[in-house]
């Protein structure tokens, strides 16, 4: 099926929004861009009051396919995923078993390829064996497999040593290493940052300086090895910091935050228990700020979600018993919007480099998150006013556990196309 959307907007990271247009997606790519446009068979979208972009790209994500699909299964988070505007999602590799092998890695690709309405799913692989933190993975062999990183997110590599070595090893093989940065023996199991509401709750804290010293140890052995690094989820003023100094001393680091590090401070838990927890935790006010800054300045690259999905039951526990994360695909776009942009911190445009361009030259991926005539009609269209109020219960994830639910957010996704394929449409 071809489309020929028409009266559109369309944004782009660098040229800015642009004026209306038509927009053809003929045989999988972009056919054409221009005013009046005509095509006998497409089907026609109105596109007044709506604006349109390259595809979203989430370069942290947690499918947990195979061993946890109860909780969610590649089909459920590939669907979610278009449902919240992206055409590629970077999945993480802490799954049972851990995708540390060729094997686990094919078998990601060939569990997606069933599933014709969602995002490209794109593998990491892990950096160590089992995730144990001890010893590499054969980079060169998941590579050719298909991975697009690596990293060992949720279990943070605690060795220096080991760590130091997998750069060496990664730069060798042009792949970058996604750290999640947290000292294990700092912030154990604690579910909330340490501060005045771990105070209040009488409850251990996950403390500040536990990131910050291993985003400086990362930065370091980056400058040291010439390796790439990038820091996941990136949540506290001083973190932030230490990225912005180290890439003006052009050290190969980029970061990512997401929506619930500049929408939320620690305060949430006392509302929503369970569903803000999430590690990193959320932190402070001035934290919140210092994570704007950053994304304007242009010190953190790229917008994700951590969709980290867990079942109902396992939220039940309570706040120190549940597991850490909250999903975030199909509120993201609107999260982001409500926070950033109908609040005037930052323009349309900034935006949406930071859910398309950012990740994607990141990840190395071949259009690099850019829509022009001729390239794949990798397409999120939505609306930057519809205002709606999250339920969990329409979900496409498998999924509920997020403090959005039942928050009004403004922004919307409309339409979702992978490759000229309309993979989703809101009715």
């Amino acid at each position: 099926m071809d489309y020929l959307i028409q009266n559109i907007r369309l944004v782009d990271p660098i040229s800015g929004v642009g004026d209306r247009t038509d927009l053809l997606i003929e045989n999988g790519v972009v056919a054409a861009i221009d005013s009046g446009l005509s095509h006998p068979d497409a089907q026609v979208i109105d596109g007044t009051d709506l604006v349109a972009s390259a595809g979203f790209v989430d370069m942290h994500v947690h499918l947990r396919q195979p061993g946890f699909e109860y909780k969610e299964t590649i089909a459920t988070g590939a669907q979610a995923a278009a449902a919240g505007g992206f055409t590629a999602i970077a999945c993480m590799p802490n799954t049972r078993p851990v995708i540390d092998c060729p094997e686990g890695v094919l078998y990601v690709l060939q569990e997606a390829a069933k599933v014709p309405d969602g995002a490209r799913v794109l593998p990491y692989g892990a950096v160590t064996l089992g995730q144990k933190g001890q010893e590499p993975t054969d980079f060169e062999a998941l590579k050719k497999a298909g991975a697009v990183a690596l990293s060992d997110d949720g279990v943070p590599i605690q060795n220096a040593n080991v760590l130091r070595d997998a750069m060496l090893l990664a730069k060798g093989q042009g792949l970058t290493i996604h750290s999640h940065c947290e000292d294990a023996e700092m912030v154990q199991n604690f579910a909330v940052n340490e501060g005045r509401i771990s105070r209040q709750l009488r409850i251990p804290g996950r403390p500040a300086i536990a990131e910050e010293l291993q985003v400086m140890r990362d930065a370091m052995l980056a400058e040291e090895t010439g390796a790439a690094v990038h820091i996941c989820h990136i949540s506290t003023a001083k973190s932030v910091d230490i990225v912005r100094q180290f890439k003006k001393k052009g050290v190969a680091i980029t970061c990512e935050t997401c929506p619930q590090y500049f929408t939320f401070t620690e305060d949430i838990v006392l509302e929503q228990g369970a569903n803000a927890r999430v590690n990193p935790p959320l932190r402070t006010q001035a934290d919140v700020e210092a994570i704007i800054a950053g994304l304007k300045d242009g010190t953190i690259d790229a917008i994700a979600t951590d969709h980290a999905p867990h079942s109902t039951e396992e939220k039940a526990r309570g706040l120190t018993e549940a597991p850490s994360g909250m999903v975030g695909l199909e509120t993201a776009l609107a999260a982001t919007l409500t926070a950033l942009y109908h609040t005037n911190k930052m323009s349309l445009p900034a935006i949406i480099g930071k859910l398309t361009a950012g990740p994607a030259n990141i990840l190395h991926l071949p259009q690099g998150g850019r829509i022009a005539p001729g390239g794949v009609a990798d397409v999120t269209v939505f609306d930057l006013k519809e205002e709606w109020t999250v339920d969990p219960e329409q979900f496409r994830s498998k999924a509920r556990n997020t403090p959005f639910a039942g928050m009004k957010l403004k922004g919307r996704v409309k339409y979702t196309f992978r490759e000229g394929r309309l993979i989703f449409e809101d009715r």
